[in-house]
């Protein structure tokens, strides 16, 4: 795949090449945690130019899903292209003691160092910021993915300084960001609805030994899509998780559930069970039978409802795979009451 180079926006370099955050923009002239105000103020980690945006489901808010495989993480960090020669000249002719420039997601140097290494071509870079090769490829930095930026893993990329590298191809480091990067990073900005389900009969009121139906409406849960790009480079990705399955763990041992496993399939139209029906003695197609009273337990058991999503993605020149299954889980505090009978 041939790398293209990214379309640098108009702004001026040290925007370009300092971190932003939600408190700067242009106007600024430097990104500030905290105050705009360089002597308040400390450099923000985090400078990916890398757009995410969730493109359908999810509705408004949402929650984020965790990996059912507890060893995989996405990547805390990467290297990616962060500006053009003329703009890394630029900003290096404007730094001053305290406007310093980031060579990698954690450490910034002065005019000095700066000098030695881009302007001289020191430890094996181009001369004069690669200014002779202007519109032929990019400097590339370290960034740390914005979600994980505390991360101890997300310093791992800092070994490699800010380097040179041609367009005709990514750069041949392990951490160059990728597609498949790109997926697991849109993966870790997913955001799905809360699990809301319907109870019958109500939470506050489930007896012993009565079947209690769970279910939800058709359309509650749909597919929800994220897309993550690096502007200008044609590397993009979008990441797509459908639900599949509502599980319940009734939060006591003294409970059965239905259908056995607890594992309530999601239907095509979304919706999951079916509403009781008055079907006295009728087993639920998803369900709990509470076989003791929640008194012993406190008053209430904890009942757990947690949709799996399965997670796949495509992205550029037909890339693609699966990534880990998702959860999420909602907890409600469910009363069970033991019937009263009079024998005379």
């Amino acid at each position: 795949m041939r790398f293209r180079r990214p379309a640098i926006l108009p702004v001026a370099a040290a925007v370009l090449l300092l971190p932003l955050t939600q408190h700067a923009s242009a106007q600024d002239g430097i990104g500030l945690e905290g105050d705009n105000d360089p002597d308040e103020g400390t450099l923000s980690a985090t400078a990916t130019q890398v757009v995410v945006r969730q493109t359908s489901g999810g509705g408004q808010g949402g929650q984020p899903i965790s990996a059912v495989d507890t060893n995989w993480t996405p990547p805390a960090c990467w290297h990616e292209p962060v500006a053009s020669p003329r703009e890394l000249r630029d900003a290096v002719e404007a730094i001053d003691n305290q406007d310093l420039v980031p060579v990698n997601s954690s450490l910034r140097w002065g005019t000095d160092l700066m000098h030695e290494h881009y302007r001289d071509g020191g430890d094996g870079n181009p001369e004069n910021y690669a200014m002779d090769r202007q519109g032929d490829g990019m400097w590339w930095r370290a960034v740390r993915n914005p979600n994980r930026v505390d991360d101890a893993a997300a310093r791992e990329c800092d070994d490699q300084l800010m380097f040179w590298a041609d367009e005709t191809a990514a750069p041949d480091v392990p951490t160059a960001i990728t597609p498949e990067m790109l997926a697991e990073y849109a993966y870790d900005s997913i955001k799905v609805p809360d699990t809301e389900i319907e109870m019958q009969p109500a939470d506050d009121r489930l007896k012993v030994n009565l079947p209690t139906w769970i279910w939800q409406e058709p359309a509650s849960f749909d597919e929800v899509r994220v897309r993550a790009e690096l502007p200008g480079t044609g590397l993009y990705a979008e990441t797509t998780a459908t639900p599949t399955s509502l599980r319940l763990d009734p939060g006591t041992e003294d409970a059965v559930v239905h259908p056995e496993g607890g594992e309530c399939a999601i239907g095509d139209d979304g919706g999951v069970g079916r509403k009781y029906g008055g079907d006295d003695g009728a087993v639920p197609a998803c369900g709990i039978t509470y076989h003791r009273s929640s008194e012993a337990a406190g008053g209430s058991y904890a009942l757990k409802a947690s949709i799996r999503w399965e997670v796949d993605w495509t992205g550029t020149d037909g890339a693609g795979g699966d990534l880990p299954d998702g959860v999420f889980e909602t907890t409600y505090d469910v009363t069970v009451q033991e019937i009263q009978t009079v024998v005379r």
